[in-house]
């Protein structure tokens, strides 16, 4: 009986810390605008992610993938090829690299006011 009670009680906590990991999508496209590799700054980074794996591409064009760290699964993620982790905002438009650099999420221009009928 105490197995199967621990056996249930560690398919709970996977379940629960899965469930809790990545709690949004950064998926989508970055402006540099701190710190940036090669005083890039306002360059494009982008970001995609497939479930918890991400595939980053930063301003100075190096790829690198990424996956949410293993302590701090629902704010922060560790890019293995850069050696470093980065913490994220709640909702995935600023994220804040161990080494400083800062990238936010680029909605492109405001729309255009509408036109007014004569």
């Amino acid at each position: 009986m105490k197995m199967i009670s621990g056996v249930l009680a560690f398919a709970f906590v996977l379940v629960v810390s899965e469930a809790s990991a990545q709690s949004v999508n950064l998926t989508g496209t970055y402006k540099c605008v701190q710190m940036c590799r090669q005083d890039l700054v306002g360059g494009a980074a982008y970001i995609t992610q497939n479930g918890p794996e991400l595939n980053l591409l930063d301003e100075a064009g190096m790829p690198s993938r990424a996956w949410p760290d293993w302590f701090a699964p629902a704010t922060r993620i560790w890019i293995d090829a850069w050696n470093q982790g980065a913490v994220y905002s709640p909702d995935g438009m600023t994220i804040q690299f161990d080494s400083g650099t800062i990238w936010q999420r680029d909605l492109g221009p405001p729309p255009s006011p509408p036109r007014r009928r004569k």
